[in-house]
């Protein structure tokens, strides 16, 4: 079974139980179109791999959150392996130009060094179940390298998260041609990591999450986004909000990208620090 097919397995899980000798079919099918008709959240914590300390603090968040691990980060390996044993859902974080090093997609590369490159880094991210941009903005606009990596990423049954770094960004246009399952973020949490700038965003998420019907969140390892995610993620249910995993927001959306995608649209090149 792909890795990606079992990620979405776990969509099936409530049913079974509801259909279990004993159970409460009517309370849980009850509760289940409760949580059906909430607005959906969907968090991925990003350039992990490179602090130990902040890492166990985004491994130690109660809920399904997914971890972007960078390649050629110090503690990637490891992480990997603590992430996918505590159930978590493991990404690779994938640098792309203007970020540089061994495992960066950059223009001037051909499509055997790219696909190489790829390759070395999911070794370095084991249990990946898909793929998000680092970078990018002088990558993710240009169609014939994201069509090849799409087309990388299908046959290696993984999914695809467009980041948005770039306001010409063809990435997941590239991923829904080809129907591989991806989504695309609606709001960074923390450009600007100042508590105050954090928390606004944090509420911005919340109310696009209930104009919308769902919402796509990407944080970073800042201690003020840590204090304010293990803080308000206990609340979200108590505000209506059901916190899913990624290859349940996959299914929600059915590979469809959101209208409005956000207040805080697409982080500037100019600024592209992802």
């Amino acid at each position: 079974m792909s890795r990606l097919a079992i990620l979405l397995l776990g969509l099936l899980t409530p049913l079974l139980v509801i259909g279990a000798p004993g159970a409460d079919a009517t309370g849980d099918s009850e509760r289940l179109t409760t949580l059906s008709r909430m607005p959906k959240l969907a968090l991925v914590m990003d350039d992990l791999g490179q602090n130990a300390a902040r890492d166990g603090r985004v491994l130690a968040l109660p809920g399904p959150v997914a971890m972007a691990i960078l390649p050629d980060s110090r503690h990637a390996t490891p992480l990997a392996e603590r992430a996918n044993a505590a159930g978590k859902t493991v990404m690779l974080h994938l640098p792309m130009a203007p970020a540089d090093g061994p495992y960066a997609w950059q223009p001037q590369l051909g499509p055997t060094e790219l696909s190489n490159r790829l390759d070395s880094a999911l070794a370095k991210v084991p249990h990946a179940s898909g793929v998000n941009n680092h970078m990018g903005s002088l990558m993710t606009a240009r169609p014939q390298p994201m069509v090849s990596l799409m087309n990388e990423l299908q046959r290696r049954h993984l999914f695809f998260l467009d980041s948005r770094t770039h306001a010409g960004t063809v990435a997941a246009a590239a991923a829904q041609r080809i129907g591989l399952a991806s989504l695309s973020r609606d709001i960074f949490l923390d450009d600007d990591p100042s508590p105050h700038a954090v928390a606004a965003q944090f509420r911005a998420a919340l109310e696009l999450a209930r104009k919308q019907g769902s919402v796509v969140i990407i944080g970073h390892p800042h201690a003020s986004t840590l204090a304010l995610l293990e803080r308000e993620l206990p609340r979200l249910q108590a505000q209506g909000i059901d916190w899913v995993d990624i290859g349940q927001m996959i299914a929600t959306r059915g590979n469809r990208a959101m209208v409005a995608h956000g207040a805080r649209g697409v982080y500037r090149s100019a600024q592209d620090q992802r």
